[in-house]
């Protein structure tokens, strides 16, 4: 999104090749962002702030932050716009976000049910206050989405964004800001303000894709449960992703964990059954969901709390988790942001159903290292994030 943005062409090195990854490229495509993939990196020919399309309809899948932010990006384009996806798109909220873009000018229509999408984005004259606010305690990428397009925007002196309440997923926020700092976009932070510029974004020319800290969790968790050691190398305890976190959940559990710059590294505890853990999960919503698979194997029952954001991802994740580890042999409780998890005295064969959520499909792999065969429905469905995730894990475990 950046990249498209930016004046100049920026070569992406390490892009992840996934379903999300690829609804933004198309969407991006079909606004007239030229890019091309060469050897190991992608190309984005930035289109300087102005989408060149000025009218599209726009298949976004189940893919959020592709939704989010294009929403916010698109709403002062000066186009017409209609922006759709899965039925599951449907029932995630986007109310908070058109809210604070209405506040500011822009002229957006629910197609469908009013807070949730499909949108339809008509062309707005021009912003109509230097001040907005925003709730963000649903969905970070509320957040995240306003503030990436405010630069474009905002007036000479500036664009102040107020945050209501919590924000949730913070660290996802911060690492926006951190990027468009990359791309010569200085945000600063007052309290519960955001102050963005008027500015444009200038292409950094070159820049490398961390490695994702969720989709490591998955093998360091392993690494905790099955005595490891298990290494991930391409990010590491420099990363401003809030997901490296999760190392530290983990080593209150009892694993050793090793930390540099660039690579994590787990073990299981010496002589002992990881502890149970009472943890406030803000910081790590995804991670969180690999947290609870850590629970099955602790020594007492471990609550997440702080989850509530678990209610409108792909599926609504604490319902799914509580029902799928129940047939596992845990016992479960749950509340509107909790989850209390008992690990189960004997671990079941199971067959795990899906709800076409990645991260699910991903989690209960592995609870196979109780030493029981774990049966998963819809594998493919990982693909929104990790195509190849079941390969990576047969290449720890043959």
């Amino acid at each position: 999104m950046l990249s498209a943005l930016a004046n100049g062409e920026t070569t992406l090195a390490d892009v992840l090749n996934a379903d999300d990854t690829r609804v933004m490229r198309d969407a991006l495509s079909k606004l007239g962002v030229q890019s091309s993939q060469r050897a190991a990196a992608l190309h984005v020919n930035g289109c300087g702030g102005y989408f060149p399309v000025r009218e599209a309809s726009l298949f976004l899948g189940n893919a959020g932050t592709a939704f989010r932010s294009l929403t916010a990006a698109l709403a002062f384009s000066g186009g017409c716009y209609q922006l759709d996806g899965v039925a599951r798109m449907r029932e995630r909220p986007i109310g908070n976000l058109v809210d604070a873009l209405k506040v500011l000018g822009a002229r957006i229509r629910y197609s469908g049910t009013p807070g949730f999408p499909p949108l339809i984005i008509e062309p707005a004259d021009r912003l109509s206050s230097d001040r907005v606010s925003i709730r963000a305690d649903v969905s970070s990428q509320f957040l995240s989405g306003l503030v990436m397009t405010a630069p474009l925007i905002a007036p000479d002196h500036g664009l102040r964004i107020n945050v209501e309440g919590t924000v949730i997923s913070e660290p996802y926020v911060e690492l926006t800001i951190a990027l468009m700092r990359r791309f010569g976009v200085v945000v600063t932070r007052e309290l519960n303000q955001y102050v963005v510029p008027r500015a444009k974004y200038r292409s950094p020319g070159h820049l490398v894709v961390e490695g994702d800290a969720s989709s490591a969790s998955y093998f360091l968790a392993l690494g905790a449960i099955a005595s490891g050691p298990v290494r991930v190398e391409g990010v590491g305890m420099d990363s401003v992703q809030g997901d490296v976190r999760f190392a530290d959940a983990l080593t209150d559990m009892g694993a050793r964990i090793e930390l540099s710059g660039t690579y994590i590294a787990a073990r299981g505890p010496v002589d002992a059954r990881l502890r149970a853990i009472d943890a406030d999960c803000n910081h790590i919503p995804d991670a969180a969901m690999t947290l609870a698979m850590v629970a099955l194997f602790a020594d007492a029952p471990s609550t997440l709390r702080n989850i509530g954001s678990w209610r409108v991802k792909e599926t609504d994740r604490i319902s799914a988790m509580a029902t799928e580890l129940r047939k596992v042999g845990a016992l479960v409780d749950e509340g509107p942001d909790w989850i209390r998890i008992t690990p189960p005295e004997r671990f079941r064969e199971v067959t795990i159903d899906t709800y076409d959520d990645h991260r699910i499909a991903m989690c209960f792999s592995l609870v196979a290292a109780g030493g029981v065969p774990v049966h998963i429905r819809n594998p493919q469905c990982v693909t929104k994030t990790f195509p190849d995730y079941f390969d990576r894990l047969v290449e720890l475990v043959r």
